[in-house]
């Protein structure tokens, strides 16, 4: 559950940046977007992983 936090907030001032621009979008939108994405990944991962 690490991850998420990681993700949205550790990660944040590495990429805190307009350029490079990916798919006609700066950098931080496309960070947050794959960090909301993985999100429930990483959610259904550890309770996978606490059923064990």
């Amino acid at each position: 559950m690490l991850v998420p936090y990681v993700l949205y907030l550790g990660a944040l001032p590495l990429v805190n940046r307009v350029q490079p621009v990916l798919l006609g979008l700066p950098f931080l939108f496309v960070w947050l977007l794959g960090a909301t994405l993985l999100t429930p990944v990483a959610v259904w991962l550890t309770r996978r992983g606490d059923r064990r």
